[in-house]
């Protein structure tokens, strides 16, 4: 019996096949699915989780990383003055507008630091330095956003808020699919794209047929400083005026961080402490939970699970009704229904093994082609590797039962049957 469920698969090739793609397709369904929505929210929460910080101080009114108000900097000084801190470093999330080259125009998530900082850094530089962002208005950004931005690479040039920018280094893997294009720069170089003013016109022209065509120019407001005019102004740093938008914090060695971030929220008043992987899940909960986005993600992976039970239910059945015969003869020699149940188990079991293995290399050579291209992660470790070669198998056993209850009322007289 172990060999006429590989027979019964392996009689005829063509429709062997055909089956087999149809199982390809469901578990790359499920698979790319999944893998989407996992990566979709490992992503919303690149920054916090890539950090070295032990802790980040935000406003308390925080709805996630990037939504929240700005805190003054003098919060700064204060909290590097709270016992059991040992390190404590400003970061800048403003927007920004970026102009490019043959009029490109993106959406930006400016993320100033502190190049020469421990707390954080941009992660997988693969060209490029970071210590050049010492230089005023230089910016560092993902592979994946080098089209959007019209950009060739190292020395691309454009204008953020209407100010020079430079790329002069580039990163892999750090943009989060549901935020605007991230740029790493410098805190000085941030906070002055984010406080210098832009001045908008629009200049309106008609036609000889009355068609009016207007046209927004986006420019630096005049400046009343002595500089020349196409010259940029000089970054300062940070003043107690200003605003940042988290303090990231390095706890001594030793120190319990629930009790720290308690010492915290009481010293700053307005703010909230969490952990990077606290604040990592509180913006992960706020797409899942808090947009259409993390049920749209979830429903579609749900789905692929129910469009795999139907193609293998399908397959499995229209074997079993082209073989009845066959089951009949078996019945009528006296198999039992537990001998015709593993014949059919065990078509499931094959169907899944073979229809897994090329639809997880599928998966596997096209979130890698993603990644790179789009920037999209589709997350495929191996514990969800895993969890799909379960998923698969358990699916098609279980559609298995439907066959099985087809075969469980087989009369055996159907052999004599014309």
């Amino acid at each position: 019996m172990a060999s006429l469920a590989r027979k019964n698969l392996l009689e005829d090739i063509p429709r062997f096949l055909i089956a087999q793609a149809g199982i390809v397709f469901a578990v790359t369904l499920v698979t790319v699915q999944m893998g989407i929505f996992r990566g979709f929210l490992k992503s919303t929460a690149l920054i916090p989780e890539e950090s070295q910080a032990d802790i980040w101080i935000s406003s308390e009114e925080m709805v996630y990383f990037e939504l929240t108000p700005s805190l003054p900097v003098e919060l700064l000084f204060q909290a590097r003055e709270v016992e059991g801190v040992a390190l404590a470093e400003p970061l800048l999330l403003p927007p920004g507008q970026w102009n490019g080259p043959g009029g490109t125009i993106a959406p930006l998530r400016l993320i100033g630091f502190d190049p020469g900082g421990e707390l954080f850094t941009p992660w997988n530089l693969t060209e490029g330095s970071l210590a050049q962002l010492q230089t005023p208005y230089t910016i560092i950004v993902d592979d994946s956003q080098l089209d959007a931005l019209n950009l060739p690479g190292l020395g691309g040039r454009g204008t953020i808020n209407s100010l020079p920018a430079e790329v002069v280094g580039i990163t892999e893997g750090t943009q989060s699919i549901a935020s605007s294009v991230f740029v790493f720069t410098s805190l000085e170089t941030a906070n002055t794209y984010a406080t210098t003013g832009i001045g908008t016109s629009v200049n309106c022209q008609v036609d000889g047929d009355g068609n009016m065509a207007c046209t927004n120019t986006y420019q630096r407001e005049p400046r009343t400083s002595p500089e020349p005019s196409d010259a940029p102004p000089a970054p300062s740093p940070l003043r107690r005026s200003d605003a940042l938008t988290h303090i990231l914090i390095r706890a001594e060695a030793g120190e319990d961080l629930q009790v720290l971030k308690q010492r915290l929220n009481e010293s700053l008043p307005g703010t909230q402490a969490f952990t990077s992987q606290e604040l990592a899940q509180r913006t992960r909960d706020y797409w899942q939970n808090r947009t259409g986005i993390g049920f749209v993600l979830g429903f579609g992976a749900g789905l692929g699970v129910v469009v795999g039970i139907a193609i293998v239910g399908q397959i499995l059945y229209s074997s079993v009704s082209d073989r009845l015969k066959e089951f009949g003869t078996l019945k009528a020699m006296g198999a039992s229904d537990w001998v015709l149940y593993r014949v059919i188990i065990e078509q499931a079991l094959w169907m899944a093994v073979l229809g897994y293995l090329p639809g997880m290399a599928l998966c596997l050579g096209l979130s890698q082609w993603v990644s790179s291209s789009m920037g999209i992660i589709i997350l495929i470790t191996p514990a969800s590797a895993a969890g799909i070669f379960l998923l698969t198998t358990v699916m098609c056993v279980g559609s298995g039962f439907f066959a099985i209850q087809k075969v469980t009322r087989v009369d055996p007289a159907i052999v004599f049957k014309a």
